[in-house]
């Protein structure tokens, strides 16, 4: 694949990411569900750093009260409430952004209507999306998913070479999805990945807070390995 530079990113409808988001490694996608504030706050305990509420069945008066409830319960906590697909209920509850598809309304759309602070991200599956990416109103995007997954019925997996080329091609953060477990997160840490989207991993937990402390544990362990071999590799010999 090549190489897209960053440089190729500013333009006219780049923007800066928030600062807080570069930090943030673990990304929890739901669906709703009836335990939905215990299960997230037991989420978030345990180290999810941002929440999508994401329900293909939901809509009108039901999302929007189902999606104050992740708001709710996020505020708590410090971490950003994202909903998906639509940035009008978004904006209606307070949430701290919107993730959109290629499928979605548009980047730009979406943006002015949740306004200029908040998060928009976009979901990206191949080098033309990547590209088209870099000039979107966008303060990340999603790169997969890596392999093929049942949250995604349909859609091929990626491979760790689109992550990679992803990584390398903006400064905003890249969020890897597809398979996101403690067993794959080390591979994914060394293909550039820092920051995680997680479903089933959680979703189908027993013990969410456990799940999501082990996960969160083991993505830390392979980000500080991952940066410790490219310091390594970059330090003059000597």
């Amino acid at each position: 694949m090549a190489h897209l530079s960053p440089a190729s990113a500013v333009s006219a409808g780049a923007r800066t990411p928030p600062a807080h988001l570069a930090d943030r490694r673990l990304y929890l996608c739901t669906a709703d569900r009836p335990d939905l504030a215990t299960f997230v706050e037991a989420c978030v305990v345990g180290g999810v750093d941002v929440v999508q509420l994401r329900d293909k069945d939901l809509h009108g008066d039901r999302l929007a009260q189902r999606a104050a409830v992740l708001v709710e319960v996020c505020e708590g906590y410090g971490v950003p409430a994202i909903v998906n697909d639509l940035p009008e209920v978004a904006a209606a509850v307070g949430a701290a952004g919107v993730h959109v598809g290629q499928d979605d309304m548009d980047p730009v759309s979406a943006r002015a209507i949740v306004g200029a602070r908040a998060i928009v991200g976009l979901s990206t599956h191949d080098p033309d999306q990547l590209r088209r990416s870099l000039a979107a109103p966008v303060d990340y995007i999603s790169a997969g998913p890596v392999v093929a997954t049942p949250t995604k019925p349909g859609r091929p997996g990626t491979g760790v070479e689109y992550l990679s080329l992803a990584v390398r091609s903006t400064t905003r953060p890249v969020f890897a999805t597809g398979g996101v477990t403690p067993a794959t997160v080390g591979a994914l840490a060394a293909a550039g990945a820092r920051h995680f989207v997680v479903v089933r991993y959680l979703t189908e937990a027993d013990d969410p807070a456990a799940a999501a402390r082990s996960l969160r544990q083991a993505i830390d362990d392979a980000v500080a390995r991952a940066d410790d071999t490219v310091s390594t590799a970059s330090a003059p010999a000597g």
